[in-house]
């Protein structure tokens, strides 16, 4: 091995946390955990955490340096605790299992209950410090996109009927459902960067030389969910027949868990596509057109519950394998 040059390590350390603190100021932390995990893979876990450090400091920095309103202030900041405790801890806590190879979709279940985690911390320490609730805000939110939606809705001369339907799913969606909607914005956030990630030289050097799975671990095509996830599913679907917090906790698990079939889905329609020789941008345009229709997502989501059971991408390789016509 080549000697290591500390000055160079120091420098790529610095870069990385400076890199993630612009986007943690600026609201864009979708590619933070794909930052973060490569710079683990270049400069070692700890020097991530270390940079995970730098980051978050200097974007406290960058933010006192210009603070925002008095009424706006909790909730900046409460957004950065969230995006470190939700996103980038979850994200390198996650490393040991990129290191065992571990695959796509156990790794997105794994990060998840990081970011659930990091969530509840977050409430419960901006309650403690600042009295503060960014639950609260986000329901807030919610209520006043869903008040002008009907509002539009309105003018345009929608039934009174259909406007009441309106009104009730928006009040559900921002009252019941709002856990489920936080988690799935951090589901596409590690979606993203894990592809990301496996596009990246240095991710492909990595699984290369240090047995880290292959390195077309992190393609969308190989997505796949645990086995045991269909239960959760069951488990949710239980939401109707039950009442107060136990009814908000299985709406949401429902909620989170038809969102990962549905990804499972569009992995196995990509996984098709590829398999008969349609590129990136062909399957894009096919995965917008099975959106657009309306019916493709539900459609996509059933397949997608039902890989773990019928194996859909090794289907016809299981179909026609048959331990008789085979001498070895």
């Amino acid at each position: 091995m080549l000697p290591e040059r500390p000055l160079g390590r120091t420098r790529s350390i610095l870069g990385y946390g400076v890199l993630n603190a612009l986007m943690i100021v600026i609201s864009i932390p979708v590619f933070v955990p794909a930052s973060l995990i490569l710079c683990a893979i270049r400069n070692g876990r700890r020097a991530a955490w270390i940079s995970l450090g730098i980051a978050t400091s200097l974007a406290v920095l960058l933010i006192s340096a210009s603070p925002p309103a008095q009424d706006q202030s909790n909730f900046v900041f409460s957004s950065i605790a969230g995006v470190v405790l939700a996103i980038a801890i979850p994200a390198l806590a996650a490393f040991p299992l990129i290191e065992r190879g571990e695959t796509y979709g156990r790794l997105l279940v794994f990060l998840l209950a990081g970011s659930a985690l990091g969530l509840a911390v977050t409430e419960l320490g901006a309650r403690a410090v600042a009295s503060y609730s960014p639950y609260a805000a986000h329901v807030a939110q919610a209520r006043t996109l869903t008040d002008e939606v009907v509002r539009q809705y309105r003018g345009m001369g929608m039934p009174s009927d259909s406007l009441q339907v309106a009104e009730r799913w928006g009040s559900y969606y921002a009252t019941v459902l709002q856990p489920g909607a936080m988690l799935l914005t951090a589901a596409m956030v590690f979606v993203l960067s894990l592809l990301m990630l496996g596009r990246l030289r240095g991710w492909r050097e990595y699984a290369a030389t240090h047995g880290a799975g292959t390195t077309n671990t992190f393609q969308f095509r190989n997505f796949a969910l645990p086995e045991w996830l269909p239960f959760a599913f069951v488990l949710g679907g239980l939401a109707p027949l039950a009442t107060g917090m136990l009814h908000k906790i299985a709406a949401n698990v429902l909620m989170v868990a038809v969102f990962l079939f549905m990804l499972q889905g569009y992995a196995l329609l990509r996984y098709l596509l590829a398999s008969i020789g349609i590129g990136f941008i062909g399957a894009l345009l096919a995965m917008g057109l099975a959106t657009l229709s309306g019916v493709g997502p539900l459609l996509l989501a059933v397949a997608g519950l039902f890989d773990p059971f019928f194996d859909f991408r090794h289907f016809k390789k299981r179909k026609d394998d048959s331990h008789e016509s085979h001498s070895d």
